[in-house]
């Protein structure tokens, strides 16, 4: 069965990862769930990722999690746009995340990046998911 949410998929692994205390989950890989794993890896929500080939010429995710204090980093990781219901925002209106603590992932024209990066270069595009 083909699943329709590839990246709500990835971040129900990183949600129930943290929650079992796992130190690496794997997941398949897709180009959007690298990109998503650099942006999570440059903001310092997760350690590491990397992709290893598997079997039958696919490959896979191996998402290294952090913690602090024994506490997961990620207090809060959700789905924005989701298939059915997609959600654009342009950069005068993007919305603040836990009064700007917390981080939107968005999807534009020039790749993924935080919101705080595309309020700073003027662009707008779907909102994937937030992050706290």
């Amino acid at each position: 069965m083909a699943m329709s949410d590839p990246l709500g998929d990835m971040l129900a692994r990183i949600r129930n990862g943290q929650m079992a205390n796992k130190s690496v989950i794997e997941c398949p890989f897709s180009k959007l769930r690298e990109n998503v794993c650099k942006v999570l890896v440059d903001e310092g929500f997760i350690r590491a990722y990397n992709v290893k080939e598997q079997d039958n010429n696919k490959k896979a995710l191996f998402i290294e999690l952090k913690y602090a204090e024994g506490r997961g980093v990620i207090r809060k990781i959700a789905r924005v746009s989701k298939p059915g219901c997609r959600i654009y925002k342009g950069a005068k209106d993007m919305p603040r995340f836990y009064n700007g603590l917390g981080v939107l992932i968005v999807s534009t024209p020039q790749g993924l990046m935080t919101d705080h990066k595309a309020r700073e270069t003027n662009v707008g595009g779907e909102v994937l998911c937030q992050v706290f």
